[in-house]
């Protein structure tokens, strides 16, 4: 079986309404990308994790998905003219069917962390067996390891969990913070999450790899105090939130946050000073790693 494929160049005036009327015209999928990727006119486009970004890029292509038997020429003059647009021109090309999920799979290599850190998928046997391999694959929930401020995260508990801890991961995603804890040797680990999709993908995750980890909605979080505690979810929150998490780490504890961007550091920084004795910022790929040392309670 084959499909065809529709490449439409546009403007981000009228490329999601074009896509969207392109779906409802009978196309299998309909996806927006920068029509210079790959060239020196390549636009990037920013957003923190989890938040929607606001913009399309200024000149925009449309790859659109029909069927063998469409026409393509009809469909997407119908769409245009639900979408208040001019007929485009557009190129078309053959896609053959293929194993889409061999396919995907492929774009998933193993991630290394450290020397003795790896997140690996199910279906990759692991580069170094001797190391501590997590057990991680792409899904709904945030936190795989490849964006820079989980790879922080990771990189901070690799250096100092030293055995023993108790962790706490707010904002816990697939919860591949809490998982990556305890196989470095915490002691427990309790992971929320305000989406529940998140609450069990991370609970799936956990039993994956072996461990015993507990993972809750916040209404349902127990009150404990830990000796880490990560955030590594948006500046926004984090600005609201310092004094919670403070009170969830023990004096003497620490508390590592992310998600944030490097121009946002010395702010968050600020904030936090007033709870934790904060260290300097580390940076990866323009985001900002944070972390602080809990100060005695008077």
């Amino acid at each position: 079986m084959a499909w065809q494929q529709a490449s439409i160049d546009t403007d981000s005036r009228v490329a999601e309404a074009l896509a969207d009327a392109l779906m409802e015209a009978g196309a299998l999928s309909a996806a927006i990308e920068d029509a210079w990727a790959g060239t020196e006119q390549e636009e990037p486009i920013f957003g923190e994790p989890g938040e929607p970004v606001d913009k399309l890029w200024q000149k925009s292509r449309i790859l659109a998905l029909f069927a063998d038997d469409a026409d393509v020429g009809a469909l997407i003059a119908l769409a245009a003219l639900a979408a208040g647009a001019p007929t485009p021109a557009f190129t078309l090309e053959t896609v053959e069917e293929q194993d889409w999920v061999r396919l995907t799979q492929s774009q998933f290599d193993p991630i290394r962390i450290s020397d003795r850190l790896w997140i690996t998928p199910t279906w990759h046997e692991a580069p170094n067996p001797q190391a501590v391999n997590l057990q991680l694959d792409p899904g709904l929930a945030f936190g795989t390891g490849s964006h820079p401020t989980t790879r922080l995260c990771l990189q901070w508990l690799d250096a100092h969990i030293q055995g023993g801890e108790t962790v706490f991961d707010y904002g816990c995603g697939s919860g591949i913070l809490a998982i990556a804890a305890l196989k470095l040797g915490a002691a427990s680990a309790v992971g929320v999450d305000i989406d529940p999709q998140a609450v069990k993908s991370s609970r799936d995750n956990a039993a994956q790899n072996g461990v015993v980890a507990e993972f809750f909605l916040p209404d349902d979080a127990p009150a404990i105090q830990a000796d880490v505690v990560l955030a590594n979810i948006l500046a926004n929150p984090l600005r609201l939130l310092g004094e919670l998490l403070a009170g969830h780490v023990k004096p003497g504890g620490k508390i590592v946050l992310s998600g944030i961007l490097a121009d946002q550091a010395a702010e968050l920084s600020g904030i936090y000073s007033a709870w934790f004795d904060m260290d300097p910022p580390v940076f990866d790929e323009g985001w900002t790693r944070l972390t602080g040392t809990r100060r005695a309670t008077v």
